[in-house]
């Protein structure tokens, strides 16, 4: 899920700073740029992001920045340097191309300017560590506040899949006799009242009607929505249980849906499957 955090610590005229961002993804897709001094501490910084992260597409910058009095020294490489500049005024006088800039595309070729590196000692990995968990807590107080906006989305989807729910059962006990109204009139306008066998009818018609009964999915979808929202109140990351959950709602929704028979009901099923798929989108934001 999304996330951005950012700490800094000014420290005898060096300044640490870590950023972290993320980006949604099923998977934790981890980019971490730190200073070569500190690059032994790169699995140890990996593993943290792999426990508290646990997903998404992360980017951690860590940057030092120091002060004039703490800067180190930068020799140039004076024979690579004339060596390079020859060899590039020699091919612009040949190609009759422009020679004002060939300095500075020098300085800038590897090897050319070499730093002193960086001294870091266990006090400096003790101030950037501390740093770094300060980002830490940052970004992931900014995902538990986006948490709670999806938490409090996801639960008024499910109130309103009940809703819409309340409203079925409401219509579904006046199906049946509809529906048996419908069946007689059409015998008795097409075959004729003394010809129907009223034995052999009100059989077919309890074999027609249990093949329409909703029963089961209405208990066994009031049961997967109450699931969700005890799932959602769990402090563990649960992005794809609630996935799991929701598609067995969306089973229940469209068996409803092909019994119903009833134009209403069917209407209020659309309407279910709208939420529903709201929450799918959203899913895809919740570890």
């Amino acid at each position: 899920m999304t996330g951005y955090g950012l700490a800094s610590i000014d420290h005898q005229n060096v300044k640490f700073a870590v950023e972290i961002k993320s980006l949604n993804s099923k998977f934790l897709e981890l980019n971490l740029k730190l200073p070569k001094a500190f690059s032994d501490k790169e699995l140890l910084l990996r593993n943290v992001c792999s426990k508290e992260i646990e997903r998404g597409k992360v980017g951690v910058s860590i940057n030092i920045e120091r002060g004039e009095e703490a800067l180190k020294g930068a020799t140039i490489n004076a024979a690579l340097l004339s060596k390079y500049y020859k060899e590039l005024e020699a091919i612009n006088i040949s190609l009759g191309a422009n020679s004002s800039n060939l300095l500075q595309a020098v300085l800038n070729f590897p090897d050319v300017i070499s730093y002193v590196d960086d001294e870091v000692s266990e006090n400096d990995w003790a101030i950037l560590n501390d740093t770094f968990n300060k980002a830490l807590a940052n970004f992931n107080q900014f995902r538990e506040t986006e948490g709670s906006v999806l938490k409090a989305d996801l639960e008024l989807r499910i109130k309103n899949i009940l809703s819409f729910f309340g409203q079925i059962e409401v219509l579904e006990p006046l199906r049946i006799p509809q529906i048996k109204t419908r069946l007689n009139q059409f015998l008795e306008e097409n075959v004729g009242k003394i010809n129907v066998d009223q034995n052999r009818l009100e059989q077919e018609l309890i074999y027609y009607i249990d093949k329409l009964d909703i029963t089961e999915e209405k208990i066994r979808l009031r049961s997967h929505c109450d699931y969700f929202n005890e799932t959602l109140k769990s402090k563990d990351a649960n992005g794809k249980k609630l996935g799991f959950i929701s598609q067995e709602i969306g089973r229940e929704i469209n068996t409803m849906g092909a019994k119903a028979n009833d134009a209403q009901i069917q209407q209020l099923v659309v309407g279910m499957k709208e939420e529903l798929e709201k929450i799918k989108e959203q899913l895809l934001n919740v570890l």
